[in-house]
């Protein structure tokens, strides 16, 4: 059963069983700060709940709750909440802490979604050399899931491509696969975060270089 109609949502639509609750719904905009936005999703996802009570409830949340620059976000702070929530009052739970997600479509402003508009385009934008991101293929979900969903018990997992790339990595994969040289000034800036990954996960994307992971996502979606 999957909740939701966005991009996680229909990468999931492969795996779709009774047996589990993917929550795939709710705010998908890490800027919101509207009370009422939050209150929506979190609403919905305890009277799913308490209406399937009997499936494995599977939520994805966000690797932004590491990040020290953003613990006083409203979206990082509701994210927090809403695990503490599940892990208190659902009895069979897995909680996924998403990386930038890659894949078709999706939100505009995402990291690789921004920077292939923006070379695609030829429009400058600013580079921050000390930037680093955690980046995840949408297909790496439902492959994931489906092999171990039922398997672990009861965990939040931190989940992404286990590298941090830095942005003129990127840049220069989607120029490669695009053939059109990126306009942007560099700024002695940005930052990043260390996120430990589970075995699971390490195992998941072990045999994978860096620079592979990154022509496959460019390959695929640019």
């Amino acid at each position: 059963m999957i909740i939701g109609t966005g991009l996680i949502a229909h990468a999931l639509k492969n795996i779709d069983t009774n047996d589990t609750l993917f929550f795939a719904s709710g705010v998908s905009n890490s800027l919101e700060t509207r009370s009422s936005e939050f209150e929506r999703e979190f609403s919905l996802l305890k009277t799913t709940h308490e209406q399937h009570k009997e499936k494995k409830f599977v939520y994805f949340s966000t690797l932004s709750i590491h990040d020290q620059s953003k613990q006083k976000s409203p979206y990082v702070i509701y994210k927090k909440n809403i695990e503490e929530y599940i892990k208190n009052n659902i009895e069979n739970y897995l909680i996924l802490r998403i990386g930038n997600i890659v894949g078709k479509g999706g939100n505009p402003n995402t990291l690789f979604n921004f920077l292939k508009t923006q070379i695609a385009h030829k429009n400058e934008f600013a580079l921050h050399l000390k930037a680093r991101r955690l980046l995840l293929d949408i297909e790496d979900i439902s492959t994931f899931l489906a092999s171990h969903c039922q398997s672990i018990p009861n965990k939040i997992i931190n989940f992404s491509f286990p590298y941090n790339f830095d942005l003129k990595e990127i840049i220069g994969a989607i120029e490669k696969e695009t053939r059109k040289k990126a306009c942007y000034s560099e700024v002695n800036e940005g930052d990043f975060y260390k996120v430990d990954f589970e075995e699971e996960i390490l195992s998941f994307f072990s045999g994978i270089s860096p620079e592979n992971y990154l022509e496959s996502l460019t390959r695929k979606y640019i």
